[in-house]
């Protein structure tokens, strides 16, 4: 089921977490409130906070029909966004964010969801570009999602906050995107990151674009988007959650 834009709705909320108050942008899919999504889809913001092209592409979503929520990742910094200019605040920021309190903030949204929404995490997939991609396989190692979706996340096979050795612990199927020119994310690492899910036979689906760099979906940065890979991975990112969720439902 798809929803026609006109029909979306979105509104900020505040959620409790253990590290005290986030605040989430939500996007219904309609607009009567007594009609509930059977799914929801956490997408979880690049190393830039919910901006513009975060809350574009949680609209994306839930036009697919699903409740979309975008946690603000940096709500202990108190900064909501950064520039795409100022990637010194922006590395500062995801360098402090480790993997508890990545959980900590996604546990607090799915215990959001099945209080408030009827939705529990088996029927909630996890969205994450940049950053995100990192802190979505993050939680997917710690909590119990239905699929994971990961564009470009660099650091889960190496550095300070790598979450590769937890890997075993995923439960859904994971879909992971990257480019081949993108230099976050080593060859090495992807090769690692197959060689662990052949090691504990998990349905991971890596699709790596000849030619893409770095953050190629984000067309608000018109020097890095790749519009065919923007396209295809678009277009494999809801084919799979309409797969996944489907069998959850």
């Amino acid at each position: 089921m798809t929803a026609a834009a006109g029909e979306l709705t979105a509104d900020w909320l505040t959620v409790t977490t253990a590290d005290g108050p986030m605040r989430l942008y939500r996007v219904r899919p309609h607009p009567d409130k007594a009609v509930k999504p059977a799914a929801a889809v956490v997408v979880l913001q690049e190393a830039f906070g919910v901006n513009d092209h975060i809350q574009d592409v949680t609209r994306r979503l839930a036009a697919q029909g699903y409740l979309a929520v975008a946690p603000d990742l940096f709500h202990r910094s108190g900064i909501e966004t950064v520039e795409y200019t100022d990637r010194d605040t922006a590395m500062r920021l995801i360098g402090e964010l480790g993997a508890e309190q990545i959980v900590s903030d996604i546990s607090g949204v799915l215990t959001h969801l099945a209080d408030s929404e009827g939705i529990t995490a088996e029927r909630t997939a996890v969205v994450g570009f940049c950053f995100g991609g990192r802190a979505a396989f993050t939680a997917a190692t710690a909590l119990p999602v239905a699929a994971t979706v990961v564009f470009y996340g660099p650091g889960i096979a190496s550095g300070p906050h790598a979450s590769l050795d937890k890997a075993a612990n995923i439960k859904g199927p994971v879909l992971m995107f990257a480019g081949d020119a993108d230099p976050t994310i080593p060859a090495e690492d992807l090769s690692a990151i197959q060689a662990t899910a052949q090691r504990y036979d998990l349905d991971l689906r890596l699709v790596v674009f000849a030619g893409a760099g770095h953050a190629f979906h984000c067309d608000a940065r018109p020097a890095q988007y790749v519009a065919d890979a923007a396209r295809k991975a678009w277009l494999n990112t809801t084919e799979f959650l309409a797969e996944t969720l489907k069998a959850q439902s």
